[in-house]
């Protein structure tokens, strides 16, 4: 079955929508990384660590359904990304990892990937035992956010991976990101660890620990 593409909103909203979610900080320190600085204080998370509750959704929740995207899905829902993202994508889908869209009426209206093998972010290893999965790349489309939608995709995520056998899950979450810390939270989440990465010029990295929770 395909799929429509998303609807796109305007930049005036789409910026007004950065302020409003308190993600001004975020967005500046995206801005510095496209110049070749990029300081990136981050935290490791571990998800659901307690049971969590169904989250309730601003909507209908049966017009929805969750389901794993084919590779010509996400190059689609992913057209408007840079090529250079679109790449990486696409490569990570081929080495194994999983793509899982929440989608209304042939629409996807968000999704996630999931890695399950061993990954390195800036330069830092991460190693991933057979029952934990990494959770990346959460993306809500505009026209649709506002539903709690995130939160609802994650905690669906969870029940597909379970019928895999996972259920450690793990994510990083970007310090100045207040709107995923306050979409993990209410799906028991625990922050683990504050590192600090920082890349010049995509060429020199370096890495710190900062705190231990």
């Amino acid at each position: 079955m395909g799929i429509k593409e998303a609807q796109t909103i305007s930049s005036t909203r789409r910026y007004w929508s950065i302020i409003r979610n308190g993600l001004f900080l975020f967005g500046l320190r995206n801005r510095l990384a496209r110049i070749g600085l990029d300081i990136k204080p981050y935290y490791w998370v571990e998800e659901e660590v307690e049971a969590c509750d169904e989250p309730i959704i601003n909507g209908d929740a049966s017009e929805y359904k969750v389901r794993y995207l084919n590779l010509e899905e996400i190059k689609l829902i992913a057209k408007d990304k840079p090529k250079e993202h679109l790449t990486d994508m696409i490569k990570g889908f081929e080495n194994g990892q999983l793509c899982i869209g929440l989608e209304r009426e042939k629409e996807i209206a968000a999704y996630t990937y999931v890695e399950l093998n061993d990954f390195v972010f800036n330069k830092r290893s991460f190693k991933l035992e057979q029952d934990e999965a990494y959770l990346l790349n959460m993306w809500t489309f505009h026209s649709f956010r506002g539903k709690n939608l995130a939160p609802y995709l994650r905690y669906q995520s969870y029940q597909l991976l379970k019928e895999k056998g996972i259920h450690k899950k793990y994510s990083i979450t970007e310090y100045f990101n207040k709107s995923s810390i306050k979409f993990k939270k209410k799906l028991n989440s625990k922050h683990l660890t504050l590192f600090l990465s920082i890349v010049l010029f995509k060429k020199y990295y370096w890495n710190f620990t900062l705190r231990k929770y």
